[in-house]
């Protein structure tokens, strides 16, 4: 009995937290500030209370996770419309080079070192110091880089080419499962995507991705090699 009510009672929590954390908003953990982190890490704790301690009610967990999921979207809120409070929140970000040259004294302030900074350079496959122009560490510890104009990639514009407009290609099987929504925005049936499919070899049921891009060209992936 008592592990029956602590698994109903582990799925209602997990439920609650999760319906709860969607409403903070759809951000990836690396851009969650220090005051989301410091949310999330409350959270977890105070919802690990009525699923470890069975004699603590259910809603004596959940008000606290309700209260900071609240203040966390009414304090998101105020920081959208004022500058000034986003800035105390979640802080600002700060320039670490300038120029091409460190601010030695801002990186002191930040405790941020050399090192630091080099790795994150090679995580965004930058191995020279001498090609960055800025390097601004973000409010969530990233670190955007502005390369020096003659060591940027070339872009098409900086040719005079003007290539042709790609938009957003539409899935139309995605894990194996037919994308009715994206038929839907092409104007097709599943029996069109069956024919198309049928030219390349294969059945739906043999496709594990499929989409159309902006140009009408269709590119599938079946999910196996077929043998010949």
């Amino acid at each position: 009995m008592v592990m029956l009510e602590t698994f109903l009672r582990t799925i209602f929590i997990y439920g609650a937290v999760l319906f709860m954390m969607r409403l903070m908003g759809k951000r990836e953990i690396g851009q969650l500030s220090l005051f989301d982190l410091v949310v999330a890490i409350m959270i977890a704790e105070l919802a690990a209370i009525p699923m470890d301690d069975l004699s603590v009610p259910l809603h004596i967990g959940l008000i606290p996770i309700a209260t900071l999921v609240g203040a966390e979207i009414l304090l998101s809120f105020i920081a959208l419309k004022s500058q000034r409070a986003r800035a105390i929140i979640e802080g600002t970000p700060s320039i670490v080079v300038e120029n091409g040259k460190f601010l030695s004294d801002e990186m002191r302030r930040l405790r941020y070192s050399v090192t630091d900074f080099i790795s994150q350079l090679r995580e965004q496959g930058i191995s020279n110091i001498e090609d960055v122009e800025y390097a601004i560490l973000e409010t969530n510890g990233k670190l955007s880089v502005i390369l020096k104009s003659d060591r940027r990639p070339i872009m098409p514009n900086d040719l005079g080419i003007k290539p042709a407009y790609e938009g957003l290609p539409t899935p139309l099987i995605l894990d194996g499962l037919v994308q009715h929504e994206g038929l839907s925005r092409i104007k097709k049936d599943e029996k069109w995507l069956e024919d198309v499919i049928l030219k390349y070899g294969y059945h739906i049921n043999e496709i594990i991705f499929a989409q159309q891009d902006s140009r009408g060209s269709i590119y599938v992936c079946p999910k196996h090699v077929k043998k010949k």
